[in-house]
């Protein structure tokens, strides 16, 4: 099954949703990788200077994991192509204007961003209200 392409269709569709718990990035060296099996990331992808770690809060805090600041995730649940062209750009823009900061991560089937976990609740009013005005304009 292939996503969708087309911008108007993705804004009006994307129903955000904002899941419970705390995330935070995190970074270490590839030789103090932890088993990924032991913690479960969210994500995970390989820098030059060391392996970047999302994962829940409590989990970097039992392993005495430095990270960043508390995040929240609010997943796009439409189900985008990788070949979609606009959607993180709209989305970005959108939190911008309201002085949110947005870590967005594409995935297969959807679009995940990782907003400042005090700014949670009004990132996704921002975000449901870009998708009303897509769908009373289309």
């Amino acid at each position: 099954m292939t996503g969708l392409r087309d911008l108007d269709a993705l804004l009006a569709a994307m129903e955000p949703k904002l899941l419970p718990a705390d995330y935070v990035f995190c970074t270490v060296t590839n030789a103090a990788l932890p088993d990924l099996s032991a913690i479960d990331p969210i994500g995970v992808f390989r820098e030059a200077e060391g392996t970047s770690l999302i994962l829940e809060r409590k989990d970097a805090e039992r392993l005495g994991l430095a990270c960043s600041a508390p995040m929240r995730l609010i997943t796009l649940t439409v189900h985008s192509s990788l070949e979609a062209v606009g959607l993180t750009a709209a989305v970005a823009s959108a939190l911008a204007e309201a002085g949110i900061s947005a870590n967005v991560v594409a995935a297969y089937h959807h679009d995940h961003i990782f907003v400042p976990a005090a700014n949670a609740e009004r990132a996704l009013a921002t975000l449901t209200a870009l998708s009303e005005s897509s769908r009373t304009r289309g």
